[in-house]
């Protein structure tokens, strides 16, 4: 059972998410106590520091350390900075179009995520509101 990648991959995810989670509901408590509310500075963070961290994970190990597992690569990317931040998934997707030419994809891609997800929250406020 430990050999079928079946349940290895699933179970290298979760470690990766548990972590992940941990380290953003840290952070942020950290950020909040040290500068207060007035920006969400640990959001802020937490972006930044997981597209970094995401870009330099990506490259560094499929250019230079290509012997990683499947399963650690999922754990970090997919598990650990999925949980962290979807932001740098985002940010790594869009690079990708960019990277490939398709410009006027990842504009549609970046722009369009960041706005219809803004008008995406307005709606489930709105939907939540209804018949109150």
């Amino acid at each position: 059972m430990l050999q079928d990648p079946n349940f290895r991959i699933p179970i290298a995810i979760s470690l990766g998410a548990i972590a992940g989670a941990l380290s953003r509901y840290y952070l942020t408590l950290w950020f909040t106590k040290t500068f207060g509310t007035s920006f969400p500075y640990g959001t802020f963070f937490i972006n930044l520091t997981g597209c970094l961290i995401m870009g330099f994970f990506v490259t560094f190990t499929l250019e230079r350390v290509t012997t990683i597992p499947p399963e650690l690569r999922l754990m970090a990317t997919t598990g650990f900075l999925g949980a962290y931040t979807t932001f740098s998934t985002y940010g790594l997707e869009t690079f990708v179009l960019l990277r490939d030419r398709a410009y006027t994809t990842a504009g549609i891609y970046w722009a369009g995520s960041a706005i219809l997800g803004i008008l995406s929250v307005q709606l489930g406020v709105i939907l939540a509101r209804l018949g109150k």
